[in-house]
């Protein structure tokens, strides 16, 4: 089966909804996973405090083992959602969701909080590989990549406002509010999917579950180059995103005392991927989705370089950790609905499983590299810097191999093959 770079237009189900509210609605989908991590990055000092967390380093494990639940269930819902369809597996999982932060929200112990955050996390796996599963059913190639850049950009705002919402809701309320009110919103979204989202994946496109259809369907995937490729690179790259976020609290608070104006900072950076996404989603149909990432990829490795220098140099300041990490962020976002699109452009039947997959590999390969980069803070910000910039050039080894030495090339008419997934029974 073939398939042209010039089909892309999308596959509409019956009863379909505006595509402005269909943007907004997987941006809030994919957003669980923000408004699950970064409202609280101001409320760790207190949560330390009231579970008995000794040493400041462990409780970054709150976000850690969010990231590993998240991982292991990105390898699950997204097979469930080819068998059953997408609908009902992602609202059954989002229920579990909102029952988990629940969970966390009565926590008395750390363990309770830590075992309440890895079920979030899982069940959150739904709403990351499922959403991006409907947009492949309806999007391919460039098209998917400028529609997940308009999703990211809308996403972003989540990622800007999250720890001023979090912070604002310490200053009324202590921080297991946090949870209730994720509770209340995911709830809100939940309810919007279930009575404005058709069902995207039609039957004959639906694949019974068994063993050797998902050895088989995972062989394809880790045997076409580009996909496996990209998976890989998109890991790799969003390592230093994870270490980011888990070492920032401690960045402003330890490093540059500056507490009170973390909230705001942080939306600045967070800001910067925002707008990278919103020009990437207006840029990416005229010049590819590869040639776009790898230059991002290749500006991510020198801002980093000239980091390094800086922080050496005994130069660093908050202004220019500002800057050079906001330049970086502004790279990251080119590189990861990009990276996302090119990976899942050979397949549309097993759309749920290739993105299982793509999300399980992407987060276990990120959390592992981005925790040792948090586990290795050391009261300055070397230890992340040295961290991007060594998966910035991991990762555009890993793009080379896929591209066989060729970068900056849109992909021949062949490299769009769709695997036969679907005839694996």
């Amino acid at each position: 089966m073939t398939a042209s770079p010039e089909i892309t237009a999308p596959v509409r189900p019956k009863k379909d909804i505006p595509f402005r509210e269909f943007v907004l609605l997987s941006a809030c989908l994919i957003a669980m996973n923000a408004l699950s991590i970064d409202p609280m990055l101001p409320a760790l000092p207190d949560i330390g405090r009231d579970l008995g967390i000794a040493q400041p380093n462990d409780r970054q494990l709150i976000i850690s083992v969010y990231f590993m639940g998240l991982g292991i269930g990105s390898l699950l819902f997204g097979v469930l959602s080819d068998r059953f369809g997408r609908k009902k597996v992602l609202g059954s999982a989002m229920a579990l969701f909102i029952l988990s932060s629940v969970v966390c929200a009565s926590a008395q112990s750390f363990a309770m909080m830590l075992t309440g955050r890895a079920m979030a996390g899982f069940f959150a796996g739904s709403s990351r590989v499922i959403a991006v599963s409907i947009i492949r059913d309806r999007f391919r190639g460039d098209a998917m990549a400028r529609v997940m850049s308009l999703i990211f950009a809308v996403f972003m705002l989540i990622p800007v406002i999250a720890p001023a919402f979090g912070q604002a809701i310490l200053w009324i309320a202590p921080w297991r509010w946090i949870f209730w009110i994720l509770s209340i919103l995911t709830t809100l979204i939940l309810l919007w999917m279930l009575i404005r989202l058709p069902e995207t994946l039609a039957r004959e496109n639906r694949i019974p579950i068994s063993i050797s259809s998902l050895l088989r369907t995972v062989k394809l995937i880790v045997t076409t180059r580009s996909s496996i490729g990209y998976m890989l690179a998109s890991g790799v790259a969003m390592s230093g995103l994870i270490g980011f976020i888990l070492s920032i609290q401690q960045i402003f608070f330890d490093v540059f005392d500056a507490q009170a104006i973390f909230p705001f900072a942080f939306a600045a950076m967070a800001g910067s991927m925002g707008i990278g996404s919103l020009v990437n989603s207006r840029l990416v149909s005229r010049f590819g989705a590869r040639r776009l990432s790898q230059g991002a990829l290749l500006g991510l490795i020198l801002t980093n370089i000239v980091h390094v220098i800086v922080i050496l140099t005994g130069l660093e300041t908050l202004v220019s950790f500002l800057i050079l990490q906001s330049v970086t962020m502004l790279m990251v976002s080119f590189t990861a609905s990009n990276f996302s699109s090119i990976s899942m452009e050979p397949f549309s039947r097993g759309a749920g499983a290739a993105s299982s997959f793509q999300s399980f590999l992407t987060t276990a390969v990120s959390s592992a590299l981005g925790s040792l980069v948090g586990l290795s803070f050391d009261g300055s910000t070397l230890p992340l810097t040295v961290g991007m910039l060594s998966f910035g050039i991991l990762s555009l080894m890993v793009i080379l191999w896929a591209e066989r030495g060729k970068l900056f090339t849109r992909p021949h008419l062949g490299e769009l093959r769709e695997p036969e997934i679907g005839a694996v029974r």
